[in-house]
């Protein structure tokens, strides 16, 4: 059962009336589509993504369906709008790339807009520490090592917040937890080849060709390394997702 499925099981007979997908994508989109929504707001922060999801929309967009580029620290952003039911789908993380530091605001900042439920799909945060593991060690190098190339280059590397820090913000900001629930994690190849190509295109931008040298070096090694332990075991088993329903106290 994919997260989705998950957010529909908990979701159960409940009409999904106005829609908000707070950080959109192509996977969200797709899943949003099949849907029997009145309308959908979808949000952005990437002019990039805002395309992409566009390609994914074809021609599916009704009259009162919108897709939107904002940054949610933007207070005129959906001003005094209210939706039935709110997906943040892996948003906490990825506001660390445009409002960094402020993932502590997201919630109290999508309270007003949520008159149903909210979801939150987010991820345990799997760069720290030092797994003893053979599938630890390598996600959480590719990890290490694609924020390390992130940085190098210039860019904001995502925040991942862990389940305890997720439930006690949505109660400081005024939500009631219904459900959490937690997902383990088997990463495939699609993991280690997105992850590591994002390190391939950013060292382009880093000054130190020597080192941006070395370390493409290190990319294709880990990347070898890590195929090669999917092909022998199947997967990279590492880790957890977790899915949060709440709705306003």
């Amino acid at each position: 059962m994919t997260l989705y499925e998950q957010v529909a099981a908990l979701h159960g007979r409940r009409p999904w009336g106005a829609f908000l997908d707070a950080g959109t994508g192509p996977a969200s989109m797709r899943w949003l589509l099949g849907l029997d929504t009145q309308r959908w707001t979808a949000v952005t922060g990437a002019d990039a993504m805002a395309e992409r999801t566009t390609r994914e929309l074809g021609d599916a967009r009704r009259a009162d369906d919108r897709l939107v580029v904002g940054n949610w620290m933007d207070p005129q952003l959906l001003a005094g709008e209210s939706y039935d039911t709110v997906l943040a789908d892996y948003l906490l993380g990825a506001v660390e790339g445009f409002a960094p530091y402020w993932q502590d605001r997201l919630f109290e900042r999508l309270r007003p807009l949520t008159v149903g439920r909210l979801y939150v799909i987010g991820l345990e945060p799997y760069v720290q520490g030092r797994p003893e593991d053979p599938d630890g060690r390598l996600v959480n190098a590719i990890g290490r090592l694609r924020d390390a190339c992130l940085l190098l280059a210039g860019d904001q590397p995502y925040r991942e917040y862990p389940l305890h820090w997720t439930l006690r913000q949505l109660e400081r900001a005024g939500f009631r937890v219904l459900d959490a629930q937690i997902v383990p994690i088997r990463y495939g190849t699609r993991f280690v080849h997105s992850q590591l190509d994002l390190c391939a295109q950013v060292l382009a931008r880093v000054a130190n060709r020597a080192l941006a040298t070395q370390l493409q070096a290190e990319v294709a090694d880990l990347r070898m390394r890590a195929l090669a332990h999917i092909a022998r075991d199947g997967g990279l088993r590492h880790g957890n997702d977790y899915i949060v329903a709440a709705e306003p106290r």
